[in-house]
């Protein structure tokens, strides 16, 4: 039964914090936003709050006053190591610490597929905490989207103007189910009502079949009009210039980011965001639930008519 709930969301001024925002107040829960100084949000109530210093959380978050639930849409900007361990574990925990104090029931979390093949510093972070969430004790979902459509959008421009979409190999190394921001939004905030939901991992992904990159291209070729044109990039290239850029990275700290930034880069190149089997290893599109209604191509089309622009997200390959 679904009821009006009191909700503190964090990331609120992200692509899916925005989103799950509006699902919220749609759903007519009470929303109060912790955000950073300057940040505005319509429509709900807005309370400036360093999630990195615990006692601002109390003091300026919480503030002795009674919520249901806690969303975090919370996320590191960059991945490299300092900025996951600072906010997609610390922050984390100390959001989670803090709602606890307070009282909160169910603590929901935007977490990401690609933590269950951690290769990566911003992966470990998140695993980190998604295991002291685990076992807190506290009532949690910990949500795991597969890819984001502002993810899959770098080349929309470059096909319009009749230039070669981009692939690692064949352009089927890999594959994903792409889920829109509102149909995700819509996943999380169901999360707060639904039993099965509850104490449990949830992988998602949008509706329709797997997609592998290669037919991102053949689809945006035929929607603008133009005829297919495909460059592949040797997956061995990213690891010269990550050996490279690892090598500078032990003089000069700028370069070591930029080395990490490629690993992300490589790791989405050669890594399925699909439901990963433990015991075969490999990616499985059929284990992969689905949810919404809103496909890629639905997205592609919009943005080709003009109707929607894409955001693209930090960890974009291209």
């Amino acid at each position: 039964m679904k009821r009006h709930q009191r909700i503190c969301l964090l990331g609120a001024t992200g692509t899916i914090g925005r989103a799950v925002k509006a699902a919220l107040l749609e759903r007519g829960h009470d929303v109060v936003c912790f955000v950073r100084a300057g940040t505005a949000a319509d429509g709900v109530t807005v309370r400036v709050v360093d999630v990195t210093d615990p006692l601002s959380l109390a003091r300026d978050g919480f503030s002795g006053e009674p919520f249901d639930a806690l969303i975090s849409c919370m996320a590191s900007r960059t991945g490299v190591p300092e900025d996951a361990w600072a906010i997609d574990h610390r922050a984390q925990l100390n959001a989670l610490e803090a709602a606890q104090r307070a009282g909160v029931a169910h603590f929901v979390l935007l977490s990401a597929i690609c933590v269950q093949k951690p290769l990566l510093a911003f992966q470990h972070a998140k695993l980190a905490f998604e295991a002291a969430l685990i076992a807190s004790g506290m009532r949690y979902s910990i949500v795991r989207p597969t890819a984001f459509f502002k993810s899959l959008s770098g080349q929309i421009e470059r096909v319009g103007q009749g230039r070669p979409f981009l692939i690692f190999g064949d352009g089927r190394l890999t594959a994903c189910k792409p889920i829109s921001d509102s149909d995700l939004a819509d996943y999380i905030v169901g999360c707060l009502d639904d039993e099965s939901r509850w104490n449990n991992i949830l992988p998602i992904g949008g509706p329709g079949a797997a997609i592998t990159p290669r037919e991102q291209g053949e689809a945006l070729f035929a929607l603008s009009g133009h005829a297919p044109r495909f460059r592949s990039i040797p997956v061995s290239l990213m690891g010269g210039m990550i050996g490279g850029l690892g090598a500078l990275g032990r003089i000069a700290p700028s370069f070591a980011a930029k080395a990490e930034l490629a690993r992300i880069g490589r790791y989405y190149a050669t890594e399925s965001m699909l439901v990963l089997d433990p015991r075969s290893g490999r990616y499985d599109a059929a284990a992969t639930p689905s949810t919404g209604t809103e496909t890629l191509f639905d997205f592609y089309r919009a943005v080709l008519a003009g109707t929607a622009a894409p955001e693209r997200g930090d960890h974009a390959v291209f």
